[in-house]
């Protein structure tokens, strides 16, 4: 069965180059001018995605979701723009129930299109588990020979290092408000993201979370009970200088796909840590990004905990991390925050 697109959006010019790309992908596509149209053809087409506009007249995206949650219940990909603005509003939606969003750059329409068409049509496969696999998909290759099971919470643990793509605002919010107060780690945090959209996530989550929660946009010595999440467009890498362990945002490398690297993260942290006091969260993402170096971390001793299937946004970072045979533990996203307070005493 074909793929079914419901485009919302108020530009005519946005839902023809829109409706073209779906339809040169072998998708079904019908089109909505603003959220008040739109709760009307979701009920009619029963689309499988939507991608929804935050900003149209009648009734808006933001609105247009709030009612969506409960009328008619498919994922959906905000369309959003570039702007401090835009990603608080954004982040919103995602808090709300949306799945993954794309981002309008601010130029041309066909500029913009031209940018996004790609990894849009990549989320949509993936958030509607579609037969077509997710391009650069790469298998992590598992040793033959037996790996430890290393679940023990008998020992120290120096840093939690969480990587998370799609769905992961929402899987953020639910872990880190629900950790300890005095939680005796610090937490590194690589989420896909822009960075505008990462100073914003910081912000929200340093508002409702029992620890502090900090963008790391410049050298930062790290703190036990602190969380960092990695400044967006860029990798983040760790640096030690006597006792103290720094964190800081470098250039992305055309080495790794996505940014912030959680590969890149997690290599850069095995030159300061042992991996017997590490642990590594493999959350919610398409792809593979984070699964080798979190493999090469388990064998050498690192604690890995994969997210589940069942609560996932899209399985493929944890289920690349499970498939090598490199988890420690699989377990739902709301599970997370009491394993790590087990684990981090």
């Amino acid at each position: 069965m074909p793929i079914k697109v419901l485009i919302v959006d108020d530009s005519a010019l946005m839902r023809k180059h829109f409706s073209n790309l779906f339809i040169r992908e072998g998708f079904v596509v019908d089109i909505a001018r603003n959220g008040e149209e739109a709760l009307s053809k979701a009920v009619e087409f029963q689309p499988d995605c939507i991608t929804l506009d935050i900003n149209m007249p009648v009734m808006d995206g933001m609105t247009c979701l709030a009612i969506l949650k409960d009328l008619y219940s498919c994922p959906i990909i905000m369309v959003s723009s570039l702007t401090q603005k835009g990603a608080i509003v954004t982040l919103e939606a995602l808090t709300l129930g949306a799945a993954d969003f794309v981002l309008k750059t601010g130029g041309t329409v066909s500029r913009d299109i031209a940018d996004i068409e790609a990894p849009l049509i990549d989320k949509i496969h993936a958030l509607t588990n579609a037969v077509k696999p997710v391009r650069a998909i790469r298998k992590v290759n598992s040793t033959a020979a037996p790996v430890p099971q290393n679940t023990s919470s008998s020992r120290q643990v120096d840093v939690v290092l969480i990587g998370v793509s799609t769905g992961g605002p929402k899987k953020l919010e639910q872990i880190l408000t629900q950790l300890s107060p005095q939680f005796p780690a610090p937490i590194v945090i690589a989420q896909h993201m822009p960075a505008s959209f990462t100073s914003a996530l910081s912000s929200r989550l340093d508002g409702i979370c029992p620890l502090p929660v900090m963008e790391a946009g410049n050298k930062t010595k790290l703190k036990r009970g602190c969380v960092y999440i990695a400044k967006g467009d860029s990798d983040v890498v760790f640096s030690k200088s006597g006792q103290d362990i720094f964190i800081r945002p470098v250039p992305s490398s055309p080495s790794f796909l996505w940014h912030p690297s959680v590969d890149r993260m997690v290599e850069s942290a095995l030159s300061c840590y042992e991996p017997m006091n590490m642990v590594c969260v493999q959350l919610t993402g398409m792809g593979y990004d984070g699964a080798q170096a979190m493999s090469k971390a388990f064998k050498g001793g690192a604690i890995t905990i994969a997210e589940s299937e069942k609560s996932a946004v899209v399985f493929g970072m944890p289920k690349e991390l499970i498939e090598a045979g490199c988890a420690s533990f699989t377990l739902d996203s709301h599970h997370v925050s009491g394993k790590l307070n087990a684990l981090c005493r």
